[in-house]
């Protein structure tokens, strides 16, 4: 066999065994102390609480949780909590809470959302337009006047700011 085709071949055997099940699993580092749970809800029962810093081996995701183990034992921890990768948190590096999710708050199938709703691959390919659920959620808006109103009776008042740069 020639040494050309041997480097091809071993490529193609890193390739491959790179994107098997069996690869090293995902790190993480915990960004603040917070609990992590056996059910990927915020009323599951309390496995651990661990300290900022701790390092966690991430298993898989559901929503706005991740499956993580440590010395402690394995359970579900908030995804913001957790800060992906080998690097520890640097000070005032609000890297880690960019990668916005969200999941059920408890077993009564409260949603809290953060940044954006957590739907799944599926439901976003059988989604369907809804008229009448547009009417609705339009019928929520507020008139600009009635904005203002509100913002008086608060003593809150307008203030002007830069648009952020068009990204280049």
């Amino acid at each position: 066999m020639s040494q050309a085709r041997m480097i091809k071949l071993g490529a193609a055997l890193l390739a491959l065994l790179a994107a098997s099940p069996g690869r090293a699993a995902e790190t993480g580092t915990f960004l603040k102390a917070d609990a992590v749970r056996a059910t990927p809800y915020g009323d599951g029962k309390l496995v651990a609480t661990l300290p900022a810093g701790t390092k966690v081996t991430i298993l898989k995701k559901s929503g706005g949780w991740l499956q993580v183990k440590s010395a402690k034992g394995t359970g579900w921890a908030r995804m913001l909590s957790i800060r992906r990768g080998e690097a520890a948190p640097k000070a005032g590096n609000a890297a880690g809470v960019l990668s916005l999710a969200s999941g059920r708050a408890g077993t009564g199938k409260v949603v809290a959302t953060t940044g954006i709703r957590g739907l799944s691959e599926e439901e976003l390919k059988t989604a369907k337009f809804d008229e009448n659920e547009l009417r609705l959620a339009e019928s929520y808006a507020a008139s600009e006047e009635d904005a203002r109103g509100f913002a008086g009776k608060g003593k809150l008042a307008a203030r002007k700011f830069d648009y952020l740069p068009a990204p280049k």
